[in-house]
C-alpha cells in the first residue's frame, strides 16, 4: 500500500536509497513473508500464518541484506568483467542484465537457496522442540536430493535467471524491491508444487 501512493512511495525509496541495508531488510520482511503466505495458503485452502512467522520473516529480512550487496557486487563485476574483455555484451543491456544474473544464479543464488532450507529447517526442529537441536540434526533432517533436483536445478535455471535477469534491466534503485515482489511470485509456484 506505501509504494501505490507517489508520496509515500518517494519517501520509502528515498530512505531505501539513504539506508540501503535497512530498506533491503524490510522489503524482503514483508514480501518474502507475503509469499510465503500465499504458498500456504494454496497448499492448506486457508490464509494463516506460517508457524515461526517472526523468525522466518528476520531470515528473510537478513537475506533482503544479503541480497542488496550482492545485486550491487555482482552488477558492478559482470560490468568490469566486460569492460576488460573477460566477458561479451559491453553496452548491451539484455545481455549484460543476463550475465549478471547468470553468474549471480550460479554462485550466490544456489548459496542463499541452501541457506534459506537450512534455517527453514532450524526453525520447523526448535518450534518441534527437538531435543539436542544441532547442525547435524538439522543437515541430516533435509532432504537433500529433492532440494537439488526442484530448489537448484529446476527453480534457479526456469526461474530466477529469467526473473533476475528482468531485475538488471530496471534501475538499480528499483532491483532490490522487484526481487522481494517476485518472492511472492516464488511463493505461488512453490505452493502448487507442494499441493501437486
Amino acid at each position: 500500500m506505501v509504494l501505490l501512493i507517489p508520496a509515500t512511495r518517494d519517501i520509502f525509496m528515498g530512505f531505501s536509497s539513504q539506508h540501503p541495508y535497512i530498506g533491503g531488510f524490510i522489503k524482503f520482511f514483508i514480501l518474502a513473508t507475503f509469499g510465503e503466505i500465499i504458498g500456504l495458503k494454496i497448499v492448506s485452502g486457508k490464509f494463516k500464518l506460517p508457524e515461526g512467522i517472526l523468525y522466518r520473516a528476520s531470515v528473510w529480512g537478513l537475506l533482503g541484506i544479503a541480497s542488496t550487496l550482492a545485486f550491487t557486487l555482482f552488477s558492478g563485476g559482470v560490468a568490469f568483467a566486460q569492460s576488460v574483455d573477460y566477458l561479451p555484451g559491453l553496452n548491451n543491456l539484455l545481455l549484460t542484465a543476463f550475465l549478471t544474473s547468470l553468474v549471480m544464479n550460479a554462485t550466490f543464488g544456489a548459496v542463499l537457496m541452501i541457506t534459506h532450507r537450512i534455517t527453514d529447517t532450524y526453525i520447523d526442529l526448535m518450534l518441534e522442540k527437538k531435543e539436542n537441536l544441532n547442525m547435524k540434526l538439522v543437515l541430516e533432517t533435509i532432504k537433500w536430493p529433492e532440494f537439488f533436483s526442484f530448489v537448484i536445478f529446476k527453480t534457479l535455471p526456469f526461474f530466477w535467471l529469467p526473473a533476475h535477469t528482468a531485475v538488471f534491466i530496471v534501475p538499480s534503485e528499483f532491483r532490490v524491491l522487484f526481487a522481494a515482489s517476485l518472492s511472492v511470485a516464488l511463493g505461488v509456484i512453490l505452493g502448487f508444487a507442494k499441493r501437486k
